[in-house]
């Protein structure tokens, strides 16, 4: 008798008791063609050479109970592809024929109604069952003696209750030993998150980059600790309970907000609200047009949903509010978002500042709403809620959690609860309240590890099942599959950056915009993972990758250029979860300098996150002109270039914006900006090299010969030219007069002290800088002696080269300014 599987399209299908199925009458087949004689004896260990004996192996070892027969495929697939270079014609048909039956049964999952609710068949089992009958009768001693042992389901809410517990203790646990931490949200919020982990998420702790895993965002990055513990009781190597231990301190792998660049499992980094909203939908934008560009009617390889848990806080910040538009406009329908309304911020509660309804407010933006009250551990009515969420095809969904801060303290439900520890009676308290009262600190029940094992042990059969349609998909469509994996390795076709432009003296002056435009576009036709847009300003930016459409669902959602509007602090975030994603993605953001104000915290979170976004910002100076002020950026090249480990490259002319193309672009783990003028400049500086953007600063032209230079001049973007027109008028008044482009400060501060004494030598102490911003930080670079020509007040609206004159920006104020050094 066949046992009936009720998939759901996007969620993991649960253990059922197998028999006999057309699958395994499938499988059966393929293996009695597969198998090979063998005098070996019964009772030794075989060990597959080819992939027809690994379906052997795998259809022999079929078990009749308590096992999916399509987890043995796919472990007799994971055996094959080690076998894959001793394979033969027959063997790659047999292959393909097991691959094509994963796939059938793929594309019936996906397209069947969904279900969340069938569970790992752990109760199948008596001994486990019977683990945990003295653990419940402990902590529920009424809901035992009038529970039925056969009524599977209400066993399973127990124990789901009892793991949640165990999760609340743990949280406790931590904040109680570190004297540090925010347990409020984690306490209100546990029952979402152990859910999450144990019953919808598909992932692999053994393989936590898997290319098809599921995502999750802690928006409200101060409740990390909730996070570590269920990364913990899912088996993920990076949090141990020593871990747990050493919440907040010093080089831990549990800082006090999620780091993805320190604990596996973390998929962003989190801490200023709203920020992981924006991170979540560029996820779900990665998933969606990689799909797009990639999966077949009869073979889904990017196919994995993106969750985000959200606070009060966050729900109040722009950014989410800029993202979940966006989102809700793209219809990113694997996205969920879930909000822990738990009416509380660090001042006290939110009526203090907030009164409109946000479920009301994400319906406008055109959200699927649900609202859930989880003030009571409703495990069952959140589970409805994700079911719902995945029978969504046209929206995303937003899932609005009713929650109590600080759930089981005496400061649950109030702002104390936010952070902070507890007291000694306050714990004692709470250690009653779920009969916990003579353990341990961070005792964990041992069948809580072997609850979220069968999730994780799932999560390793689904990636086992993905790498088997990966097989097929590869052998079915073979372009497509090369082009995948391009993107899954870096994305990076050797040679890429010969099809860079190649400018020469003969070239018309353009802005260094018009050379990052066609720069941009040179790109985009071989890296297949480029894509980004402007916010609203792609002609002026000249930041659109022509013939390559607009990402759009339903019509084109394989596009390349994305329709951001007039949300720079969102475009900035989404394109950190673009970068982010693993799927090879380059994502490019731009707008005005001036308007970097706006996504400044997420330039800084894609520095900290190693977060490979190029930002395109460009009318970069005073030299804007008639816009004025507002418009005119002062400050910010200065204020841009202190956030950490973030390259800032301001490129004279075409050669030296090729440059900070390549430069930028291999460079994946750190973000790069390009600051790029509005006005045009030369085409080819004489003297200024493509390769040499690479070190940072390097000499653009000296006449010394084999003396040291009387003075030097230091310039970055459109002034550099000013600097190389000075120098020519000094050089014929016969001084020695070097000059020097420092496009990339980090880059040419990360040179050897021999090749920055090469360049600006100590002993040369007349010097001048010239760049149309503040002059914050040039003292470094021209010393004590040395002048800086800068602006330390705002712009003004006028024609650029009368704007340019006021502030001093013309050969002849340079001219002037160099002489008045010389003659001193």
């Amino acid at each position: 008798m066949a046992v009936t599987r009720r998939h759901s399209p996007g969620l993991p299908h649960y253990g059922t008791t197998i028999r006999q199925s057309p699958l395994d009458s499938k499988i059966d087949h393929v293996s009695s063609h597969a198998a090979s004689p063998s005098r070996e004896s019964a009772s030794a260990p075989r060990i597959p050479n080819s992939p027809s004996m690994a379906i052997a192996l795998a259809s022999k070892q079929r078990v009749v109970t308590r096992r999916s027969s399509l987890s043995l495929i796919c472990r007799g697939c994971r055996v094959i592809g080690s076998a894959l270079s001793l394979e033969t014609p027959q063997s790659s048909r047999l292959h393909l024929e097991l691959a094509q039956v994963i796939v059938d049964s793929s594309i019936r999952a996906r397209t069947s109604s969904p279900q969340l609710g069938q569970r790992v068949d752990l109760f199948k089992d008596q001994d486990y069952k019977l683990s945990w009958q003295e653990e419940l009768k402990r902590a529920y001693p009424f809901e035992i003696s009038t529970q039925k042992w056969d009524d599977d389901e209400k066993f399973q809410e127990l124990v789901d209750k009892r793991c949640v517990d165990n999760v609340r203790m743990l949280i406790v646990d931590s904040v109680q030993h570190a004297k540090a931490g925010h347990a409020g949200m984690a306490l209100g919020m546990a029952e979402v998150a152990y859910f999450l982990y144990r019953h919808a998420m598909r992932y692999n702790p053994t393989s936590p980059k898997w290319f098809n895993r599921d995502r999750f965002v802690l928006s409200a990055g101060h409740g990390s600790l909730l996070q570590y513990v269920c990364l913990h009781l899912a088996a993920f190597q990076s949090v141990q309970i020593e871990d747990l231990k050493c919440l907040c301190k010093l080089g831990s792998r549990t800082p006090g907000h999620p780091e993805n660049g320190v604990t596996q499992g973390i998929e962003v980094t989190t801490g200023p609200l709203g920020q992981g909203v924006a991170n979540a939908v560029g996820l779900a934008l990665a998933e969606a047009n990689l799909g797009a560009r990639f999966n077949k009617p009869d073979v889904a390889i990017v196919d994995h949903r993106t969750y985000c848990i959200m606070g009060d806080g966050c729900s109040m910040e722009g950014i989410s509010n800029e993202a979940a538009s966006l989102a809700a406009h793209w219809k990113l329908h694997k996205l969920t978002l879930i909000y822990d309304d738990n009416h509380n911020t660090i001042d006290g509660s939110t009526d203090l500042a907030l009164s409109e309804d946000i479920s009301a407010r994400f319906e406008a933006l055109g959200w699927n709403i649900i609202t859930v009250d989880n003030s009571q551990g409703n495990l069952e009515a959140f589970k409805n809620a994700i079911i719902s969420a995945h029978s969504e095809t046209g929206k995303p969904t937003f899932i609005r959690v009713k929650t109590i801060i600080g759930k089981l303290s005496k400061k649950e439900g109030t702002s104390k609860a936010h952070h902070g520890t507890f007291d000694d009676d306050d714990v004692k308290q709470m250690k009653q309240k779920v009969k916990w009262d003579d353990r341990e600190p961070f005792h964990v029940i041992p069948m809580v590890y072997r609850e979220m094992q069968a999730q994780t042990d799932l999560g390793g059969r689904l990636e086992q099942e993905w790498h088997s349609k990966l097989y097929y998909y590869q052998n079915k469509y073979p372009e497509e599959a090369a082009a995948f994996k391009l993107l899954l390795a870096d994305g990076m076709l050797p040679g890429w950056e010969s099809s860079l432009p190649k400018w020469s003296m003969s070239d018309p002056m353009d802005s260094t915009r018009g050379y990052s435009g066609k720069c941009l576009n040179a790109l985009a036709k071989v890296l297949p993972g480029l894509i980004g847009g402007s916010a609203d300003l792609a002609s002026s930016n000249q930041a659109y990758l022509h013939n390559f459409g607009d990402f759009k669902q339903p019509d084109s959602p394989w596009g390349r250029n994305i329709r951001y509007g007039v949300r720079e602090h969102a475009m900035a975030g989404i394109s950190n979860g673009l970068a982010l994603h693993g799927g090879g993605l380059i994502p490019f953001a731009a707008t005005f300098l001036v308007f970097s104000d706006y996504m400044r915290n997420s330039i800084r979170l894609s520095a900290l996150s190693h977060a490979g976004v190029l930002y395109i910002l460009t009318h970069d100076s005073i030299g804007i002109g008639e816009d004025g002020p507002t418009h005119q950026p002062v400050e910010h090249l200065a204020g841009l270039r202190a956030i950490p480990h973030l390259l800032l490259f301001r490129p004279a002319d075409g050669k030296e914006t090729v440059g900070a193309y390549k430069v930028a672009i291999e460079n994946r783990n750190v973000p790069s900006l390009l600051a790029l003028s509005r006005q045009k400049v030369a085409a080819n500086v004489e003297g200024t090299l493509t390769d040499a953007v690479g070190k940072g600063g390097y000499i653009v032209s000296d006449n010394s010969e084999k003396e040291l230079p009387e003075i030097i001049l230091i310039g970055t973007g459109s002034e550099l030219c000013l600097c190389e027109a000075s120098a020519n008028v000094l050089r014929k008044e016969g001084r020695r007069v070097r000059v020097v482009s420092l496009v990339c400060w980090r880059l040419f501060d990360r040179q050897p002290m021999d090749y920055k004494e090469l360049v600006l030598p100590s002993s040369v102490s007349k010097r001048v800088s010239v760049e149309a911003g503040s002059p914050l930080g040039w003292k470094e670079y021209v010393g004590d002696e040395g002048i800086v020509i800068g602006i330390d007040d705002f712009g003004s609206s006028g024609p650029y080269s009368e704007v340019f004159n006021k502030y001093g920006f013309t050969e002849q104020n340079v001219t002037k300014t160099a002489k008045s050094l010389l003659t001193k």
